[in-house]
């Protein structure tokens, strides 16, 4: 009798497991899709934007510099969404754009040389 019991409640408890491995299945493919139809429409709106030599430009640059050509995207979507451009935009306007970018985003290097005041041996060896 206690074995068809604790049967009955290791199937139970399998079934709860995977309900609940079926619920997180769903919720990762339910967000993969999302991500699929987010950089659908990216890429619909890239399209719409940029003619085909401004876009093997950026596909170029997203190779060596993913963050770059993000940044670029994104400011061309935005753009895109408050109609601040007027046709699509050509090879030489994407390089202003970059450069546009690149200056915002530029991070300025300092070098500060911090010298120690220490008494200095060198001045003894001068006898």
């Amino acid at each position: 009798m206690a074995d068809e019991e604790l049967e009955a409640i290791r199937r139970q408890r399998m079934s709860e497991l995977q309900a609940k491995q079926g619920d997180a299945s769903n919720n990762q493919q339910q967000g993969e899709e999302a991500k699929q139809r987010e950089t659908d429409m990216r890429n619909t709106i890239l399209a719409q934007v940029l003619d085909q030599s401004a876009r093997a430009r950026l596909n170029n640059l997203a190779l060596v510099k993913p963050d770059k050509a993000n940044a670029v995207e994104n400011y061309l979507i935005q753009m895109a969404r408050f109609g601040k451009l007027g046709g699509k935009i050509s090879e030489s306007g994407l390089i202003e754009i970059l450069e546009k970018v690149c200056q915002q985003t530029e991070k300025k290097m300092t070098v500060t040389f911090n010298r120690r005041k220490v008494m200095d041996s060198d001045d003894e060896d001068d006898d």
